[in-house]
């Protein structure tokens, strides 16, 4: 009986740790950024199949609940990620999803080039010119990964960054902790002001 409570309490304590540091991530590197236009850019990952796969599936259904629900800007969304070998380049193939299963009717721009994070960023900065609010979807690490080189390569554009709807307790709760070990592992680089959770 002992030996199955020391499990259960470390299996709990586990997955607490894991929905906490995914959250934390969610909140680094963003502000508060007002005004009439956003861009919701959603990264893609390795897809060398022929339709979306199951984490590319979820990246556009998090970046589609991320649009602002008060109605009031002009949002794009952003498909970034370029082709694995020959295949279809991922931001064709998220795009592809969000039209034909979600019934995504905004405006959408490709950035289908780019086979890095560090590419994702530098692709996509001339689309994000224009707009007053930036919000990056993917797994909360891999999203913060992505503000921490928009803030090296674009401090100016940085300062647009709001939080995107990649977040929500529960969701996952189960690979949370294995996301939250290659999380840990991925933002081994970033600086410690690249840490902080944004107030």
């Amino acid at each position: 009986m002992r030996r199955r409570t020391v499990l259960a309490m470390a299996g709990v304590a586990t997955l607490t740790w894991g929905e906490w540091l995914n959250w934390r991530w969610s909140r680094v590197l963003v502000g508060n950024s007002e005004g009439a236009s956003e861009a919701v850019v959603v990264l893609g990952y390795r897809n060398p199949q022929a339709t979306a796969n199951l984490i590319n599936r979820w990246r556009v259904r998090a970046g589609i609940r991320s649009i602002a629900a008060d109605g009031g800007r002009r949002t794009c969304v952003i498909f970034s990620g370029g082709a694995p070998g020959k295949g279809t380049a991922e931001a064709q193939l998220m795009a592809g999803y969000a039209k034909s299963v979600l019934e995504f009717d905004g405006t959408v721009l490709l950035e289908d080039q780019s086979a890095t994070t560090w590419e994702n960023i530098t692709n996509v900065i001339p689309l994000l010119e224009d707009v007053d609010r930036i919000k990056i979807a993917s797994q909360p690490a891999h999203a913060l990964k992505a503000r921490a080189y928009l803030r090296r390569q674009r401090p100016d554009l940085a300062q647009r960054l709001v939080r995107a709807d990649d977040y929500r307790p529960g969701e996952w709760m189960i690979v949370k902790p294995l996301l939250a070990l290659y999380g840990l592992w991925t933002l081994r680089g970033l600086k410690a002001d690249e840490r902080k959770v944004s107030r």
